[in-house]
């Protein structure tokens, strides 16, 4: 199993393909994280004026 993976990794086109696809998950990850903070937008300050 291990050396089918290794087998599919050494092709450069496979693992550029590997990595896009990991670091767009990492990133849709982050964005979801940031969103679930709620650390976009304040409010508006000067809603009392």
């Amino acid at each position: 199993m291990f050396n089918y993976i290794e087998q599919l990794l050494a092709n450069k086109a496979i693992r550029f393909i590997a990595q896009t696809i990991f670091y767009f998950i990492v990133l849709m990850f982050l964005l979801y994280m940031y969103g679930y903070a709620e650390h976009g937008q304040g409010g508006f300050i000067y809603n009392e004026f």
